[in-house]
């Protein structure tokens, strides 16, 4: 009889591995925004491919600034803005460094085929 241990991944939050969300929410936060104006950057970018429903967003934020990558700025506005922190940017560059190698490698087997 074999007995296997599971363990439990990591979350992207602790890797440094992100979710497209949460790599959706960093690119957005690269100018200080408050959680509707992330939301609206992101459908006008995209011409509306991308959309992020309310919960989504604000877990999104809220794990996201528990790890670290973003933080909320003090200000008079009555919502709340959120910019990245010098951890968020690094895990920003690495994420999308990874994804460009990724479709780099993508397009080089479809080429292949």
């Amino acid at each position: 009889m074999m007995l296997r241990c599971a363990v439990a991944r990591r979350s992207g939050f602790e890797t440094g591995e992100l979710a497209d969300a949460a790599m959706h929410v960093l690119l957005a936060l690269v100018r200080p925004r408050h959680g509707y104006a992330v939301t609206q950057f992101l459908e006008d970018r995209s011409d509306g491919a991308i959309t992020l429903g309310p919960a989504s967003l604000y877990t999104t934020l809220k794990k996201l600034r528990s790890a670290g990558f973003i933080e909320e700025l003090d200000s008079e506005e009555p919502r709340r803005i959120y910019q990245l922190t010098a951890g968020g940017r690094e895990a920003l560059v690495r994420n999308i460094e990874h994804r460009r190698r990724l479709l780099a490698m993508a397009d080089q087997i479809m080429e292949d085929a």
